[in-house]
């Protein structure tokens, strides 16, 4: 190993090392006192549940796991937006988990928590995934209502996607194992079947002290809306549990008899790990997100038996395309090239370099058609983006890349097999939409620690605002010293590199995850199981294309 492999394997273990902190604290929630209260009152943590209800030795994913950070500091913060979120098997089957977090504001709704919950409805609807709630909510965060009620996709949208997942008849439980209060009451008897714990469990429109102050009736909360109630008398409740394990159990006994599935089809062999060593990732990937590497050393560590099988090897060399297995999952793979490469574009020319991690017109083209292929055989799309934009300049504009970068757009939008998005590096511009960003409904989008999404790199931006900043105040009369100015720059670039962190982007929900390399596989392996739940029912179709 030489010394620059050595400096990127401690840089990127150590960014590894400080995902895995971060982590940590956000599965403290609301902090240890009030998982200690919650363990008073007899109740499992939003954790706890999950974990006693998933399958121990089947693997799981986590949604969203750093939603809201750094968000609504003012309230005290919403860790993983008060709402934990995961993929995994009960009994042995795939389904999608969603727990309120009773730790954070007793599991009150923010704006993040509203979007995470539909990210988790979305998920449920594209792969007919059996959808299970464990509510204890005391409802909406009432000092952010109007960031959270009345919009199309705010809490409305959550009770709307019940009826449509229902008529879709794609399987929803819920269990109410604490509050559920107001219009939260509509999700979990909107649910095929809803359960009750005895007791903990409580469910109405209004609590007993708006009961008083709107009617003048005197009543409690458990005479109210509580479990005997709504099992013996209102009927409104399925199941009566004595404590949070019953309902689990519960739970796995009705999921267990849940028949099988219509299969999209999606081919897959036996799994074979990587020849290569996996865990080179962290020496190739370089420190700087500037300095060149070659993405088919990347993929070798992440498909079976480090097989890639090139689709138009020597055309458009900044994006790698090709077929592989992903843990016996047939996939194919669109990857930006980091390299230098020399090209020739017929023989009476010269050959001329092209820069890794941009899109050309030839590079736009091959992945057209790559993906075209891809939905003609109905193969999943992996896309690993470390792309900083569409080459630009005279040369490239009479060239039409703008035509070309529109039909691998158009491709990319049109697509109706599965995609999945790893952002590896840079994630810049209109090479984020081209490469399967969040707007073009990636099945599951993550970010290795390493990633930046921006419009453009922290520099360049910094550069282009400071040009604006120091216009406007030279326009009103006022010296720019060079020791200014440079005071000026480190402080529009610190402002904008927090803007570019993969966990500015989590927080907000604009990818799932960010994720330990070694990782991938897994969740790109548990994202076409997901998929091939629901069979494609659409034509792949480009429509209208400059050609």
């Amino acid at each position: 190993m030489d010394l620059n492999f050595n400096k990127n394997e401690d840089h990127n273990k150590l960014l590894v090392s400080e995902l895995k902190n971060r982590l940590t604290k956000v599965k403290l929630g609301g902090g240890q006192k009030r998982i200690d209260k919650q363990h008073s009152q007899g109740k499992l943590t939003a954790r706890e549940r999950i974990a006693y209800l998933l399958d121990e030795k089947k693997p799981s994913i986590e949604i969203g796991a750093f939603a809201g950070d750094g968000m609504y500091e003012e309230h005290g913060g919403a860790p993983g937006g008060g709402v934990v979120v995961k993929i995994g098997y009960v009994k042995g089957k795939q389904c999608i988990v969603v727990a309120n977090d009773a730790t954070v504001k007793a599991g009150a709704w923010f704006p993040i928590t509203a979007k995470k919950n539909l990210r988790a409805q979305e998920i449920s609807i594209e792969n007919r995934l059996p959808i299970i709630y464990l509510v204890d909510s005391a409802g909406v965060f009432l000092p952010m209502q109007d960031e959270i009620f009345p919009d199309k996709e705010h809490f409305g949208r959550i009770f709307r996607n019940n009826a449509v997942m229902s008529s879709m008849g794609i399987t929803q439980i819920a269990a109410v194992m604490g509050s559920c209060v107001a219009g939260g009451a509509y999700l979990p008897i909107m649910s095929d079947e809803a359960l009750i714990v005895d007791k903990t469990g409580s469910i109405f429109l209004a609590g007993s002290y708006l009961v008083k102050a709107a009617i003048g009736e005197t009543i409690d909360n458990e005479t109210l809306g509580g479990a005997t109630t709504h099992c013996e008398v209102s009927g409104v409740t399925d199941y009566k549990a004595k404590d949070d394990k019953d309902a689990l159990d519960k739970i796995k006994n009705i999921v267990s008899k849940i028949g099988d599935y219509d299969k999209a089809g999606f081919n897959r062999e036996k799994a074979a790990k990587p020849k290569e060593k996996q865990e080179d990732i962290y020496g190739i990937l370089p420190k700087s997100r500037a300095e060149q590497y070659d993405m088919r050393e990347i993929i070798k560590r992440l498909v079976d038996d480090s097989d890639f099988e090139e689709y138009k090897e020597g055309y458009g060399q900044t994006i790698l395309t090709g077929y592989a297995r992903i843990d016996g999952w047939a996939v194919g793979i669109v990857a930006n090239q980091r390299t230098l490469v020399k090209t020739t574009k017929a023989k009476t020319k010269p050959s001329e370099m092209q820069f890794g991690g941009v899109i050309y017109s030839d590079s736009a083209d091959k992945s057209t058609r790559f993906i075209a292929n891809c939905n003609q055989k109905k193969i999943p799309l992996v896309f690993l983006q470390d792309v900083t934009g569409f080459m630009v300049g005279s040369k490239s504009e009479h060239g039409g890349i703008i035509k070309d970068g529109a039909k691998m757009v158009n491709a990319v939008s049109n697509s109706v097999v599965p995609k999945f998005t790893i952002i590896i590096g840079n994630s810049y511009g209109a090479g984020n939409y081209a490469m399967c960003g969040k707007a073009y409904d990636p099945r599951l989008i993550v970010a290795w620690p390493s990633a930046e999404l921006a419009v453009m790199s922290g520099n360049s931006a910094a550069k282009v605002l400071l040009q604006i900043e120091t216009a406007s105040l030279k326009k009103k009369g006022e010296t720019i010293t060079p020791e200014v100015e440079k005071e000026m720059f480190d402080k529009i670039k610190a402002r904008y590199d927090k803007q570019i962190s993969p966990y500015y982007a989590a927080s907000r929900i604009w990818t799932d995850a960010v994720i330990d390399p070694l990782d991938t596989r897994k969740w790109i392996s548990m994202g076409i199981e997901a998929a091939n739940h629901a069979p494609i029912e659409k034509a792949f179709n480009l429509g209208i294309i400059q050609v």
